[in-house]
């Protein structure tokens, strides 16, 4: 191994002042203004899809507990969703949402009676999305079914009509295993 000496003469030492006091002045690269961001491309022209919820109602629960709403939708398309979509779930006062949701872009209203979701452009023709939304019943509520309901839309949807569903959820004294 061959080792060297560095030497340096008074041009390095120099340069070295300079780069020094350049450094001091206008700051190290990371701390420089950046540049406005430039405006996105044009969002793409919605589809012709159409968005239909279906209603499966949740598994019961007993006062107190848990059970899991699957928000699903279809598309009939006739193309792929070129917009996002979002889904909100409504419950009843007795009912409140309760995370972990899937997706991880579900956020619950204040008083957890609401759930809205946002799922990403790209849902094919004859495909589905499903929003898993965990809820909770009251400890103190009655005993019977309670009705909650959601809906989709999105910029793609061009039929209205089959964008709403109600669901029921049954609460009951004992679950069997």
């Amino acid at each position: 191994m061959v080792m060297g000496v560095l030497r340096m003469g008074p041009w390095a030492t120099a340069a070295t002042a300079v780069g020094a006091a350049a450094l001091l002045v206008a700051g190290p690269a990371w701390a420089e203004p950046q540049s406005a961001p430039q405006p996105a491309a044009a969002a793409a022209a919605p589809s012709d899809s159409d968005l239909q919820t279906v209603r499966i109602d949740p598994e019961p629960m007993v006062l107190g507990g848990r059970t899991e709403l699957h928000a699903f939708v279809a598309n009939a398309g006739p193309e792929e969703t070129n917009s996002p979509m979002f889904i909100t779930v409504t419950l009843p006062r007795e009912v409140t949402v309760e995370g972990p949701f899937y997706p991880d872009t579900c956020e619950p209203s204040p008083d957890a009676h609401q759930v809205h979701c946002e799922f990403p452009a790209g849902l094919k023709e004859n495909r589905s999305a499903t929003a898993l939304v965990p809820l909770r019943i009251d400890r103190y509520a009655e005993l019977g079914t309670y009705k909650g309901s959601f809906t989709v839309q999105s910029a793609d949807d061009r039929i209205g009509d089959n964008n709403r569903v109600e669901f029921e959820i049954p609460v009951v004294d004992y679950v069997p295993e």
